[in-house]
Order: C-alpha cells, then sequence, then structure tokens
C-alpha cells in the first residue's frame, strides 16, 4: 500500500500544485454549474412528461434509462481503451518508473486508477443530474441515490478493467506506439457503423404508436428486455428495482456488479504481473508509424516566400504524419452523412405548421446547428494546432517568420477546408428542406462570416494558452483556453443568429404575403446585418491579436 501512495503521489500532487487564478476557477466552475443545471432541468421536464402519460409513462422512462446506461457503458469503454493505452504505455515518465525496484503490477494499478478516473470523471457529473431527476419524479428514498452512485463507479471499473485486459493482451502482439493508431481507426470505424446502425432504426419511433401496428406490438417493444449479459443490465435493473420499491431485489443486481467488477480487477491485476512489463519494453523499441503515405509534391507552393513556403510545408506533412489527427476524418465523413441523413427523413408532412413556414425555420436555425459543429470541428484541429508544435517550437521561434505570419499561415490551411464543409452542410440540407432562394443566400452568406471567426478564435485561444508540455496536444481543449473557445464560439454564433433573426421573419413574412417592405423595416434590416457583419470581423481580427500578443509574453 506504501508503493501505490508513493506512485500515485505525483499525480496528486500535480493537482494540488496547479496554479490556476481565482478568476479562472470560478469561470470554469460557474459555467459547469451552468451546464449541471440544464442537464438537471431538461431531465425533469422530460421525465414529468413521461410520468404524466398513464399506463405508458414508466415504461418509457425506464427505456430511457436502459439506453442512457447502455450509451454511458458504451462512451467509457471507447474511451477508456485509448486512456489506458496512453497511460500504461505511452506516457514520458514510465521510463523512469520501470527502473524503480517496485514490481510491475504496482505500477499497472496505479495507472489503471489514473486512466479509469481520468476516462470517467467527466462522463459521471453530467450523467448524476439525470439519475437524480429519476429519484425525484419517482419519489425515492436515500437507498436509490447510494446504490445508483456504487453502481455508477462498478460499472466505471468494470469497463475499465475490460480496456485495460484488452489493451495489454493486444500491445503483447502489437507495439503500443502502432496499436494507438489502430485503436483509434477500429474505433472511429466502429462508431460510425453503430451510428448509422441506430440512425437507420430510427429509436424515435418508441415514442411515436402510430408506426405500431397495434397497441401490444408498441409495448412489447418497449418491454423488450437487454442482454442479461452486459454490465449495464445489471445497473438498469438495479436502479428500476430501487426506484419500484424493490431493495432486496436491487441489492441482489448491485452485488452482481460489485462481483464483476472486483473480478476484473484481479484478473487484469494477475495478467499484469505476467506480461505488462514485456508489452513496455515493446512500446519502448517499436516504429511509430503504422501505414507509410507518400509525399506530395512541394512545388505545388512554388509561388510563396521561401520561409512562408517551408511553414505550409510543414504543416501539411505534420498532419499526414500524425496518423491520429487524419484518421478522424473517417469520423467527419461519417458525421457528415448522419447529419445530412437526418434532415432527409424529417416529417415535415405530419408537422402542425405549414410546410412552407417549417422548411425555412428549420433552414434558419440549421445555421446555429451547422456553425456548432463547426465549432466541435475547430475544437478538435484548429484550437490544439500551435501546442502540437510542442517542444520543436524553438524552430518556429528562430525562423525568419514572424508570429503573425506563422498564426494566419495556420488559419489559411484550417480556414478553407473547413469552410467548404460547413458550406457543404448547408446546401445539402437546404436542398433536402427545398428552402426559398432567399433562405438558400442568406445562409450561404451567414456561413461564410461564420467560420472564418470561429476559426480565427481557435488559432488565437490556441495561440493564448498553448501547451507544449501536453502528451497529446488535443486534450488542451479541456483546458481554460479550450473551454473559453467553447463559450465565446456559442456566444458569437448566437449573436449572429439572433440580430438576422428579427429582419429575416420580417422579409420572408413580407415575401409571403406579397407586401413591401416599410422604410423602418429597411433600416432595421440594414442595422442588423451591418452589426452582424462588425461582430464577424472583430471575431475574425481580435482573437488573433490577442493570441499574438499572448504568445510572444510566453517566449520572451
Amino acid at each position: 500500500m506504501k508503493n501505490l501512495i508513493t506512485l500515485l503521489k505525483p499525480r496528486i500532487l500535480s493537482v494540488k500544485n496547479t496554479k490556476d487564478s481565482l478568476g479562472k476557477f470560478c469561470f470554469l466552475t460557474f459555467f459547469g454549474l451552468l451546464l449541471w443545471a440544464g442537464i438537471f432541468a431538461i431531465s425533469l421536464k422530460v421525465l414529468s412528461y413521461f410520468k404524466s402519460i398513464e399506463q405508458l409513462g414508466d415504461m418509457l422512462a425506464f427505456k430511457l434509462l436502459s439506453m442512457i446506461l447502455i450509451t454511458l457503458f458504451s462512451l467509457m469503454l471507447f474511451s477508456s481503451i485509448i486512456t489506458a493505452l496512453s497511460k500504461l504505455f505511452l506516457s514520458r515518465d514510465l521510463s523512469l518508473l520501470s527502473s524503480m525496484p517496485v514490481s510491475s503490477y504496482k505500477i499497472y494499478f496505479t495507472r489503471w486508477i489514473e486512466s479509469t478516473i481520468d476516462s470517467a470523471w467527466m462522463v459521471i457529473i453530467y450523467t448524476l443530474p439525470v439519475f437524480i431527476s429519476y429519484g425525484i419524479i419517482f419519489k425515492t428514498g436515500p437507498m436509490f441515490y447510494i446504490s445508483s452512485c456504487l453502481s455508477i463507479i462498478f460499472l466505471t471499473s468494470i469497463a475499465s478493467s475490460i480496456s485495460a485486459i484488452l489493451v495489454l493482451l493486444a500491445v503483447n502482439a502489437i507495439p503500443a506506439n502502432r496499436l494507438k493508431n489502430i485503436f483509434i481507426f477500429l474505433g472511429i470505424s466502429l462508431f460510425m457503423v453503430l451510428f448509422i446502425a441506430l440512425r437507420i432504426l430510427r429509436p424515435e419511433r418508441l415514442v411515436d404508436p402510430e408506426v405500431f401496428a397495434t397497441t401490444l406490438v408498441y409495448i412489447k417493444s418497449l418491454r423488450t428486455p437487454a442482454s442479461p449479459f452486459l454490465p449495464s443490465t445489471w445497473t438498469f435493473d438495479c436502479m428500476q428495482l430501487f426506484l419500484t420499491g424493490s431493495n432486496i431485489e436491487g441489492l441482489f443486481h448491485l452485488a452482481l456488479s460489485f462481483s464483476c467488477a472486483g473480478s476484473l480487477v484481479f484478473l487484469s491485476l494477475l495478467l499484469a504481473d505476467a506480461i505488462y512489463f514485456k508489452g513496455l519494453s515493446k512500446a519502448d523499441t517499436a516504429n511509430l508509424r503504422f501505414i507509410r503515405y507518400k509525399e506530395f509534391n512541394s512545388r505545388l507552393f512554388g509561388f510563396l516566400d521561401r520561409p512562408i513556403r517551408a511553414i505550409v510545408i510543414k504543416e501539411i506533412k505534420t498532419f499526414f504524419r500524425d496518423q491520429t489527427q487524419w484518421s478522424q476524418i473517417f469520423l467527419l465523413g461519417a458525421l457528415i452523412l448522419i447529419y445530412i441523413y437526418n434532415f432527409s427523413v424529417l416529417p415535415l408532412d405530419k408537422a402542425p405548421i405549414k410546410t412552407v413556414y417549417l422548411q425555412n425555420i428549420l433552414s434558419f436555425l440549421n445555421i446555429g446547428l451547422a456553425s456548432f459543429v463547426l465549432t466541435a470541428i475547430s475544437a478538435r484541429f484548429a484550437y490544439p494546432s500551435v501546442s502540437i508544435e510542442r517542444e520543436a517550437f524553438w524552430l518556429i521561434k528562430s525562423s525568419p517568420v514572424s508570429k503573425k505570419a506563422f498564426l494566419w499561415i495556420k488559419f489559411t490551411i484550417y480556414f478553407i477546408p473547413l469552410l467548404i464543409l460547413t458550406e457543404v452542410l448547408i446546401i445539402s440540407t437546404n436542398i433536402l428542406l427545398n428552402v426559398s432562394t432567399f433562405m438558400m443566400v442568406l445562409s450561404i452568406v451567414t456561413i461564410l462570416f461564420i467560420v472564418p471567426g470561429v476559426v480565427s478564435m481557435g488559432i488565437g485561444l490556441g495561440a493564448a494558452y498553448p501547451d507544449f508540455k501536453a502528451e497529446n496536444p488535443v486534450q488542451t481543449v479541456t483546458s481554460f483556453g479550450g473551454f473559453l473557445f467553447m463559450v465565446l464560439c456559442a456566444v458569437f454564433i448566437g449573436a449572429v443568429i439572433i440580430l438576422e433573426s428579427g429582419p429575416v421573419y420580417n422579409i420572408f413574412m413580407a415575401d409571403f404575403y406579397n407586401r413591401p417592405l416599410t422604410t423602418y423595416d429597411w433600416l432595421w434590416t440594414t442595422g442588423s446585418f451591418l452589426v452582424a457583419m462588425i461582430i464577424s470581423i472583430l471575431a475574425i481580427i481580435l482573437p488573433m491579436r490577442f493570441g499574438i500578443k499572448r504568445l510572444s509574453n510566453i517566449l520572451t
């Protein structure tokens, strides 16, 4: 036990000695609590609605709980595989730890604890309001909350242990550096297949009895049990029984989860004692690249000055050499297809609103939705683009290219593909919605102003809050700077949408009723679009200036 505490001390001290300012802490806490409260309010509203439906309400609530737990277990499993691989075999301090007079299974166990916490803490915190809502709606006692917390802890341990065992076995067959690329590629492929299959099944039909031939078939579909061999099923059965007052039976399913979690942890310790050090040795000596690619022709950028051309070529080569980045293009392609598919299956003909109204309303809201998709993609690629330089950033600092030029090069490289992607999303969904010419032009032009603002905030804030020592630069988006980027993007997109909403409604209604716009309408429209344009320009200029200034101060 003394050795375990000693091995965990660096992690504990790193959290204790984090020098974040009080302002950053208050900012993150405020928005974290706001998001938590929003999830709680939505969960309470949905469950209250289900509870108001006679006979079917409880079945719908329990079906939703089952789907949440299966999704939760799947997310934990996928996240744990990537985190365990990084923590157990790819961390930089493992060479030092493996040279210490400590058993390999003890090193494994401390790293397993860290990976379990890292992969699950956020998922657990933001699913707690859902479970609290169930307790409030079903008016349960404290035993439900205690058992729910224990069930989630056991479910997390099971997911983390399964992931660790798979990683231990796989690394001894394939070195960890190569295996990471394989896992990410296979994980993305699996996610694509499962998500597309889920959308084709259209689970929203569970709350639409009209699609079923009879009420009995509908009720039978709601009562279909999950596999009894899934750990999430034991957690669901435990929660369901405590919600309905069957505490003794609920304890049995809680004991099932506990026994499975304990057995898997013990099995993983035995396996680690036998093969962990062998896999760690393979990881240190393996070649990193799994798939080779053909170098592109650098003469394509011959029109640029030599220093700038060198930076541009370096950026493109870095992207293709980091196979954990470009492999996610497959995930991006799947999300685009799913996004467009969702619009193709909208039941507009069943809506109580006239189709011509609904089509254009959805088209306008789609501008905001596509912009938030853009923000998520920018957080994955644009924001970490400065941190990804790591310790080699001194090469950029000593080059004849200014920091301003360096950041604007990164802006251009990410701006062009992200603009094409977002415009494709907007145009494709608008064609499916069969919107008016005015809405089509408005959507294209609005996205043309939003994209550079979002990319600029990603590059600028990523330069203002870089982390050149991060083991995985992509994780920098979970830092204060990444959180600030997300919040500012949401405020920026929301401001543009709100400014355009009033004038767009007036123009649409005037065209629909064939009436001319008044002078006041023209002034309002011109003023609103002018303010939206000014905000978009400021969103491009200010973050880049802030990033250049902060980056210069950090490096001096």
